[in-house]
């Protein structure tokens, strides 16, 4: 698909109606509305939850859309960036490896905020997320591995495009206001992987939501832009690195599947490009096949594109071991669990004992290994070696995914209150999005 066809397919795709949604991938936008509800409370008394909010009040304005963690109400635009920026706080949030990115921390707060402002349904929030997520799949493809790996974060660049048509599908935009909208976000999109370990991060979801209500309010009063958010000499993927070779990477453009039903759900508090290291040390420790003390080196095999992500190498904060692999296998070596959050606190930097067994860890780059799979080796003192290879992807049943999502709900925020969310968000008729904001707040 050449660049200038690609405005066209993305518009096609936000006018599919409720009845032509692939059911796989609406269970799947289902399931992450309840798990990012979940890491949305799970997150909401951070610090950087504090400050957000705090800004967010004092700024005031009309009283439209409801704020994590508090009774505070406040304009759509607002609520956006504080939803997103605090659901993003723990980096607990689904992951999407066709394009590298968080689609549930930069749509689901556009799409609240504006279900809200419209008086809209519970059922609306998930279809509008649906289309935005398989959007920003779709955009993210077609940037490709040259503007992530120039540094862009795609979780606050494609995502921006996605809330951006999430907001317009509640705000009833017309296809040409759509258009507009894409335009004007096409000059906000942004977010950089340099913030990787600050609140910048998180920022960055938080802000995709924001452009992406401010996007749809000023196209839904005529404000106009450019006509191509994406192709021509100084568009956005001539201007953000797409690779040239994206568009080729979607072998099929139809709306029959949608890319977005293969989301990765996070089930450890770190990022996502670890996990499956992670899931093939404890197979090995399962099997008996490990113990801290034995080992004399553990070499991670990764796609080279996580070495510039999640490797560094002495961490100095809490928020930093999420970004860890020899610390994170240092952790699980010794047994620590990686899915509460409470375990990446600055003091575990500087635990002599980890420090010691981070020091064995060796991560090698590998072409031929997928950007969701890790193969793990180990060899021990006495020279005895094992491996163990996972990959993210591999099929998972939804009912035991959303029973493992369910039990990180209990960990995160109580049984009862899990328990309650997930009734609601598994039975969305005669929900309203106020209802389901209402869970959000305290």
């Amino acid at each position: 698909m050449p660049d200038s066809a690609l405005l066209p397919h993305i518009l096609d795709l936000a006018e599919m109606g409720p009845a032509r949604l692939p059911q796989d991938a609406r269970k799947m936008a289902e399931l992450s509305l309840f798990d990012w509800m979940v890491v949305s409370l799970a997150g909401a008394d951070q610090p950087l939850a504090r400050i957000i909010r705090d800004f967010v009040a004092a700024e005031g304005g009309v009283a439209k859309a409801a704020v994590t963690g508090s009774k505070l109400r406040v304009p759509a635009r607002a609520a956006a960036l504080a939803n997103g920026t605090i659901s993003h706080a723990l980096d607990y949030d689904d992951t999407h490896f066709a394009y590298i990115g968080h689609p549930s921390v930069a749509i689901f707060p556009a799409a609240l905020a504006a279900a809200e402002e419209m008086g809209a349904s519970g059922g609306d929030v998930v279809d509008a997320f649906l289309l935005g997520a398989e959007a920003t799949c779709r955009i993210g493809m077609v940037l490709g591995r040259d503007h992530y790996d120039a540094g862009f974060h795609q979780t606050a660049t494609s995502g921006a495009f996605g809330a951006t048509i999430a907001a317009a599908r509640l705000y009833q935009l017309d296809r040409d206001a759509l258009s507009a909208a894409l335009g004007l976000v096409s000059t906000r999109a942004s977010g950089l992987k340099s913030q990787f370990g600050t609140m910048g991060k998180p920022f960055n979801a938080g802000a995709a939501a924001a452009n992406g209500i401010e996007a749809a309010s000023l196209a839904k009063r005529g404000f106009t832009a450019s006509t191509d958010a994406f192709a021509g000499a100084q568009s956005f993927l001539a201007a953000h690195h797409a690779d040239n070779a994206g568009s080729g990477k979607i072998a099929d453009w139809s709306f029959d599947k949608f890319f977005f039903a293969s989301v990765s759900h996070k089930l450890h508090a770190c990022c996502h490009g670890t996990h499956a290291m992670i899931e093939a040390l404890l197979l090995l420790q399962a099997g008996g096949k490990i113990a801290a003390d034995d080992v004399d080196e553990v070499r991670v095999n990764i796609t080279p594109r996580w070495q510039n992500v999640c490797d560094i190498k002495t961490p100095q904060t809490g928020l930093e071991i999420k970004f860890s692999y020899v610390f994170l296998a240092a952790m699980v070596l010794q047994n620590i669990n990686l899915a509460a959050y409470e375990s990446y606190h600055d003091a575990a930097c500087k635990d002599t004992y980890l420090m010691a067994l981070a020091e064995r860890v060796k991560v090698v780059g590998d072409d031929s290994i997928a950007d969701s799979a890790a193969r793990v080796e180990v060899r021990l003192k006495d020279g005895k070696t094992s491996s163990q290879s996972f990959d993210l992807l591999s099929p998972i049943d939804p009912a035991v995914l959303g029973q493992r999502l369910l039990a990180k709900g209990a960990a995160l925020i109580g049984t009862a209150a899990a328990h309650d969310l997930w009734a609601m968000t598994n039975n969305l008729g005669g929900v309203s999005a106020s209802d389901l904001a209402s869970k959000l707040q305290r």
